[in-house]
Formats: C-alpha cells, structure tokens, sequence
C-alpha cells in the first residue's frame, strides 16, 4: 500500500512545519505549500482506514465514470423519498421520559393524581445511585439559568 504522499515531495521540515511540492493540474508548474505539523499529520490520517476495512476507489459507483453516468439517477431517487425519509426520522426520534412514561402507563407522570395540576422536577432520586438530579443543587451552583430548560422532563 503507497502512502497519501510520496516521501520525495517533502522538502523540508524543521520539527514544527512541513514544506512539501505538487504540480497543478491546472497551472501545470510546480507550488510548494508549508503547513503546521498537525495540520500535515492530520491530513495523512485520513487517509488511513480502519482495520479490516478495504477502499475501492475505482470500481462501482465510486468510480468516475460510472459517477457521471448514474449522479441524475441517484438525485432523483433522493428527491422522491425526502418526504418518506422525514417521515421516518419523526416516527423513530427519541422519545422524552415524559413520552414514553405517558405512553405506557396512560398518564402524564407530571401531573398531579389529587389536584390535577402540573407538577415541577424538583429532585429525582435513583434507587441504586441514589440523588441523581437536585434543582436545588442547581440553583446554589448559580447554574439555574444555563440549565433551566433541562429540568424539565
């Protein structure tokens, strides 16, 4: 397997950026390019795939001209199940605790069984680990305003 770049096209590298040469297919004349060692490192590691994973780049639709050939075809499938696959992006999105107590219980847990009115998270406790949520806590913490919308269930 070659790497992403030839060691040849590496001029140089003084341990903090790395200067390496291309030819343009455009301007067809030779351009050097410096970048910081993480951006060049970064850009190496891309290329690198997973263990067990294999990259075929020139065979099915990856391949150039077989893209060109089939790039209307897939834009139109795409364009006929968008309203399909929003559909079902609702039907499998998470459910709240709320949802899913309501739904299987047949009663909102956030209303109250005497007096009917809704009621306010104000601490949930677990009984293996116990306090797991204290609004209380929250409001000492000064934190109250960042995670108000977040008490709720």
């Amino acid at each position: 397997m070659s790497p992403p770049i030839a060691v040849r096209r590496l001029d140089r590298y003084d341990g903090q950026r790395v200067t390496s040469h291309d030819r343009s297919h455009r301007t067809e004349r030779v351009e050097h390019e410096t970048v910081d060692v993480d951006t060049f490192l970064g850009r190496m590691v891309q290329h690198t795939m997973p263990k067990g994973f294999k990259r075929i780049r020139y065979d099915g639709v990856q391949a150039t001209k077989t893209f060109a050939k089939v790039q209307g075809v897939i834009r139109a499938a795409l364009a006929k199940v968008e309203g399909v696959v929003k559909g079902a992006v609702k039907i499998i999105a998470r459910l709240t605790y709320r949802q899913r107590y309501e739904q299987s219980t047949g009663r909102d847990p956030c209303i109250c069984p005497h007096c009917g009115h809704e009621m306010g998270v104000w601490r949930i406790w677990h009984p293996t680990y116990g306090v797991i949520h204290d609004e209380g806590e929250v409001i000492k913490r000064g934190t109250y305003a960042s995670s108000a919308h977040q008490a709720g269930p």
